[in-house]
């Protein structure tokens, strides 16, 4: 029954009277309601709350605020709310203190820093004092060894004794034809240390000066107005020269009057001694009117001599003046490459009196003349050359008899054909000249000979002297057999077998040596003067005068505070330089040998490069230079490498390092305008170990700033002001220049070097370059790119000694430097060519690098294609001047032993300058 009404009512109440619907009507009812009153409690309670809490807050009593925030104090009332206030107070109090103290302790360790700076300092100047004191000690224990080595006193110079003036005790030869230096020579007037002074007579204060050659006497009173031996104090003079010739033929004086002319002179002192008597030639015929005069106990000076006036180391045989008053244009002459040209030998001259029509002459005014006439190997001689030319096995070309008129001569001499331009370009096509000496064995020289040698030297066709007993120019101190072929008469049948068989290197030596020697000594009118000079001086062994050097016209400046080392150098790869060290600053010792080198070295310093600075005062250093680059210099002293004590590879402040016991160098730098790179340059050399001082080179005609401050790098900076803008002020020998080795730096470059000391006479830098053949154009090229060889360093970062800059500024060739003013370019690649032409070697790289880095600096004018267009010209035209390519080529550079070796501090000495 009860499953059954629950069905019912589920179905609508269907079953219960009727009455389903007021069922359905209150439930719903009961719903609506209960829904309504959910949504008002949900909806309006939380609206009406929100409304009385917000009014009660907004009453003026504060009392009667219940819901709103109370005061710290109303909170603290509660006993557990103020002890947390309590301790809230006492760790706000704590952290005031402990913040109090940590700015205490923070100041106590800046405090505590600045003196541990200042300890870190005062150990580093302690050690920097230390150090110098050490270096001190050093050298002043070395300069004790030293000094205790000579174990000999200290000379000071002799006092000077001159002889009375009309001194006449001097010994008589038995014959004037005996004289020699021992019996007619005063030595009395010329000691060691007088500087040997000569006296020159004028000329024209004689009748017979108005008979001299204007050409000649003009360019020899040009000479001896620059020469550093001339006097005007002829009381103090040691030789006295008198100009006698060349002579006009219409005024030429008697013989008679001209002795009488000669004995007048004011120091002729009765029989002439220490009289210099000199004829010069322009001419092949030049006049031997000397002969019939009484010279008394007077040297002579000429190109023609006969045995029996001949007097060997006493007169002298000079070289025609062919220059008189011009300069020889370099590039007219031919290079010294190919060595053979068109004609193996080649000859031009005409016989005009034969040996026997001619003795009888001869034997007329010559009456010493004793016994029977010498054979006459003329006829033999044409005979034998006529053949090698009709062989033609070689070209050659012998002419017997002139097509022109031959120009006059002495008899039994063979006379010169032609024109002279003429026959210079027949030598030019010549590999070698023959000069056949006089029949008359008693004529020693000729002035016909000695034209034909001063015009095959000039050519460089090498010189080929058919007669032994000829006497050449200054045969008592050059060697001519380095430079030519001096075969007897009776050889002739073996001469072109002998010219046949010679080397083209030895030919190359032979003809380089010919060009030397002409220009050293043959192609002025000053070097001809000079040699003569210089051969007196070094037979009676007097010293060469010091040589001029620059004056350095230094620009005031001021210097700024000090530099600070360049941190650069402190990890520098390999230019490292080892430990920075103080060292106060130390010349290169001078030159001691002056008064030895003209006895021991003689024919080493005249037959040999790099110039005639025997002709020249001497440079007052001591070039340490390779004795087999057999260098000359009569006051320029040369001693082989390695010849000191010690070992380079041990401290040289204790050994010898090298060479030398101690040694700086100095720094030249050339700059123009540019004194911001200046200073940055300045200022990287600071603390560099070994430097003596830094001349800096101002090239411009504006003064720098008045208001720049210049660095203080711890050693001098010198600015010298120039006269003019020239890359030539580069390799001036500045007198402020101390040292022997320089470095030259252009502005913004920093190098070291280790390998100088060991090869002093080469030049020693970073950046390489060489030189190339352009096949299409026939012509050399410089050349910059990176490659397995080189045959330049450019001296823009270079090591060089001091002996150059005195070759480049006054021997070398005024043609180059006028290059070089012209161009504003190329004075690093002729400083390459003059050393490797003096030396016979190329230069030495060091380091890897093939550029040169250059911090700070402008775009370079190397950049510029006219810069590389200018450096061919200049090389072609270097090459012209000097007759052939002097640059030579080298595939290795150099480093030192322990290069790129890290080391501790008490093991790296041998990191030094070196």
């Amino acid at each position: 029954e009860l499953m059954t009404g629950y069905t019912m009512l589920r179905n609508g109440g269907v079953g219960n009277g009727g009455q389903p619907w007021v069922l359905r009507w209150s439930s719903r009812i009961r719903l609506t309601w209960l829904s309504f009153t959910l949504f008002v409690i949900l909806v309006f309670f939380p609206l009406i709350a929100h409304y009385y809490l917000t009014t009660i807050d907004d009453a003026d009593d504060a009392g009667k605020r219940i819901f709103g925030p109370r005061t710290g104090n109303e909170l603290c009332e509660v006993k557990h709310v103020q002890d947390l206030c309590r301790i809230r107070e006492s760790v706000s109090e704590e952290l005031l203190q402990l913040e109090a103290k940590r700015q205490e302790l923070n100041s106590e360790i800046a405090k505590l820093n600045l003196k541990i700076e200042a300890c870190k300092k005062s150990i580093e100047n302690a050690k920097q004092d230390l150090l110098q004191l050490k270096n001190v000690i050093s050298q002043t224990e070395h300069s004790y060894k030293e000094l205790m080595a000579q174990n000999q006193p200290k000379l000071s110079l002799p006092i000077r004794l001159l002889p009375d003036k009309d001194d006449v005790t001097f010994p008589l030869p038995k014959s004037n034809r005996n004289c020699r230096l021992h019996n007619c020579f005063d030595y009395s007037r010329c000691p060691l240390t007088s500087g040997f002074p000569v006296y020159v007579y004028n000329s024209d204060d004689y009748p017979f000066g108005s008979s001299l050659d204007p050409l000649i006497k003009q360019a020899f009173e040009a000479t001896v107005r620059t020469n550093v031996y001339v006097t005007e104090n002829a009381n103090i003079a040691c030789v006295y020269i008198i100009l006698v010739g060349e002579m006009q033929e219409p005024v030429m004086p008697k013989p008679t009057e001209l002795e009488q002319q000669l004995h007048s002179l004011p120091y002729w002192r009765t029989d002439g001694h220490n009289h210099l008597i000199i004829n010069l030639s322009r001419k092949s015929e030049t006049q031997n009117f000397i002969y019939n005069i009484s010279t008394g106990r007077a040297m002579i000076a000429q190109s023609t001599f006969y045995d029996a006036q001949y007097r060997p180391g006493f007169d002298i045989v000079v070289s025609p003046l062919v220059h008189a008053m011009s300069e020889p244009n370099f590039l007219e002459i031919p290079p010294q490459v190919p060595v053979k040209r068109k004609y193996l030998f080649s000859f031009q001259g005409e016989k005009i009196e034969s040996l026997r029509s001619s003795l009888q002459e001869v034997r007329s005014f010559e009456e010493e003349i004793e016994g029977n006439a010498p054979a006459d190997y003329d006829d033999r001689i044409i005979t034998t050359l006529k053949a090698v030319q009709d062989s033609k096995l070689d070209f050659v070309l012998v002419e017997f008899t002139c097509k022109n008129q031959p120009k006059a001569s002495l008899p039994t001499e063979w006379a010169l054909c032609g024109e002279r331009d003429d026959r210079l370009e027949l030598l030019k096509l010549s590999t070698f000249a023959l000069i056949i000496t006089p029949g008359d064995t008693h004529l020693v020289i000729s002035a016909g000979c000695t034209m034909r040698l001063f015009e095959a030297l000039e050519v460089g066709a090498i010189p080929v002297v058919l007669g032994e007993q000829v006497q050449l120019p200054y045969n008592d101190v050059i060697r001519w057999n380095e430079a030519a072929l001096i075969i007897p008469k009776p050889r002739i049948t073996e001469v072109h077998f002998l010219l046949r068989s010679i080397s083209d290197n030895d030919l190359l030596a032979m003809r380089r040596q010919g060009r030397f020697l002409w220009e050293t000594y043959f192609s002025t009118s000053d070097n001809v003067f000079s040699t003569v000079l210089a051969i007196i001086r070094t037979r009676i062994q007097i010293p060469a005068a010091p040589i001029r050097e620059e004056p350095a016209v230094e620009i005031p400046h001021r210097s700024g505070k000090a530099a600070g080392t360049d941190p650069n150098m402190a990890d520098n790869g390999d230019l490292d330089l080892g430990p920075v060290e103080t060292e106060p600053p130390y010349a290169s010792p001078k030159y001691l040998r002056n008064f030895t080198l003209t006895a021991m070295d003689i024919y080493r310093n005249w037959n040999s490069a790099p110039g005639p600075f025997h002709l020249f005062p001497y440079t007052p250093f001591d070039p340490v230079l390779p004795s087999e680059a057999k260098f000359l210099g009569s006051g320029t002293g040369f001693r082989p490498i390695g010849g000191g004590a010690g070992g380079s590879g041990k401290e040289f402040q204790a050994a010898l390092g090298g060479n030398v016991p101690r040694e700086q160098f100095t720094v030249v730098m050339l700059t123009y305008e540019r004194e911001e790179v200046l200073m940055n340059s300045l200022e990287r050399l600071n603390g560099l170990p070994y430097l003596n001082k830094v001349v800096v080179v101002w090239n411009s005609p504006k003064l720098p700033s008045e208001d720049l401050l210049w660095p203080d790098i711890g050693v001098p900076i010198m600015v010298v002001r120039t006269e003019k803008n020239s890359l030539n002020n580069r390799f001036l020998p500045w007198d402020e220049i101390d040292t022997e080795a320089i470095l030259s730096l252009s502005h913004g470059q920093f190098c070291a070097c280790r390998v100088w000391r060991e090869a002093r006479d080469r030049i020693v830098g970073f950046p390489g370059r060489y030189h190339a053949w352009d096949i299409p154009h026939q012509s050399w090229l410089y050349n910059s790119n990176y490659s397995c060889e080189l045959s330049m360093v450019l001296t823009g970062a270079a090591f060089f000694h001091k002996y150059y800059a005195y070759l480049y500024s006054y021997v070398m060739p005024q043609a180059i430097r006028d290059m070089v003013d012209e161009y504003i370019n190329c004075e690093d690649i002729a400083m390459n060519f003059l050393v490797s032409h003096l030396t016979r070697k190329p230069p030495i790289k060091v380091t890897s690098r093939w550029t040169f880095r250059c911090p700070g600096c402008p775009q370079a004018l190397s950049h510029d294609d006219s810069h590389f267009h200018e450096r061919h010209k200049c090389i072609n035209f270097f090459v012209k001047v000097y007759g052939y390519m002097p640059l030579l080529y080298t595939q290795f550079r150099v480093d030192s032993v322990l290069f790129k070796t890290r080391l501790p501090h008490d093991k790296t000495k041998c990191f030094k300058f070196i």
